[in-house]
């Protein structure tokens, strides 16, 4: 039976038009994409509440198109498909995910090229627009609730996304729809307050060079003066770190002016493990490990953890809750 999907636009390459690339307006772009869904597919086109380059969304964003979904499923829809910039789509897919749950059947997509040529009166000769879109609209009525990212033929769940190739087709990774995982069940009713207070969500990841610790103290001494909420703290490996006294010391006294540290690794795939006796630190000081499935998970959970509690002694207490 043919579903009811909302297409939400939320621009990025998919819709740019020129030479150079600049995106189309959407108020011209929508309707020619309409015409060219209208003989294979029943959509609800919307535009979201923000229409952006993806470098630059953030997290009020992120949680706009939320409420928005959230407002549609009041309508009685429960398919979305979404069409998002791919630069932050892995971030805007983690925060679908864990603020929407299983509460909906929602599938992002994007592209690599445009759908139309560089003067937009017709589609561009090569581009792997459409035949992204068309997966995810089929892949969204077939899939079980939750949140997936559609991209070169590939389902995966949307907290797991990464995106591995600046300009390759093949530009994505991340766990197959097929896999069980631990996802997000629950979904987080988004209110106007939680955008605001999204604004000024701070967090910061660093990666760990191998460089002397005497300048890794020096680097994270800087923070003391404005630390952020969340400091992600990126290994080597598993989430190997070398440290001393004053680190870990240092980390407590962040702790202290609000800032929760976590331990994560730089490599994309695979966890943290603390097997190694280098680890052993983690347990003499107030930083947490990071469970997320990569960066943009992480990021995801950290501004749920942000928006559920006020202080940074709830965000430890429940960390992992999530």
């Amino acid at each position: 039976m043919m579903k009811n999907i909302a297409l939400i636009y939320m621009g990025g390459t998919f819709g740019c038009v020129g030479d150079p690339l600049a995106p189309m307006s959407a108020d011209l772009f929508i309707p020619k994409l309409e015409q060219i869904l209208a003989d294979q597919y029943f959509v609800e086109c919307h535009r979201a509440p923000a229409i952006k380059d993806s470098s630059a969304c953030t997290a009020a964003d992120w949680l706009q198109l939320v409420q928005f979904i959230q407002e549609l499923q009041s309508r009685k829809i429960q398919y979305f498909v979404i069409i998002h910039g791919t630069d932050t789509l892995s971030y805007a897919s983690a925060v679908l995910a864990h603020f929407l749950g299983n509460s909906a059947h929602v599938v992002l997509t994007g592209s690599q090229y445009p759908l139309l040529n560089a003067q937009g009166n017709k589609q561009r000769e090569f581009s792997d627009a459409l035949d992204n879109l068309r997966f995810a609209l089929d892949s969204v009525s077939m899939c079980t609730a939750g949140v997936y990212l559609a991209f070169h033929h590939q389902l995966m769940h949307a907290q797991t996304a990464l995106k591995q190739h600046t300009t390759e087709l093949n530009a994505f990774s991340g766990l197959e729809a097929n896999i069980t995982i631990q996802a997000s069940q629950q979904c987080y009713q988004v209110k106007a307050e939680d955008i605001r207070k999204a604004a000024g969500f701070n967090c910061m990841s660093i990666m760990m060079q191998p460089i002397d610790l005497a300048q890794q103290l020096n680097n994270l001494h800087s923070l003391l003066a404005r630390p952020p909420h969340f400091l992600f703290l990126q290994g080597f490996g598993t989430g190997n770190l070398a440290v001393n006294e004053a680190l870990i010391a240092l980390i407590d006294q962040l702790y202290d002016q609000g800032c929760l540290s976590v331990l994560t690794t730089q490599v994309p795939f695979g966890a943290t493990d603390q097997r190694y006796a280098i680890a052993e630190w983690v347990n003499h000081c107030k930083i947490l490990l990071n469970e997320s499935y990569g960066h943009a998970d992480l990021y995801a959970k950290a501004l749920k953890m942000y928006l559920q509690y006020d202080t940074v002694e709830q965000w430890h207490r429940h960390w992992y809750d999530q």
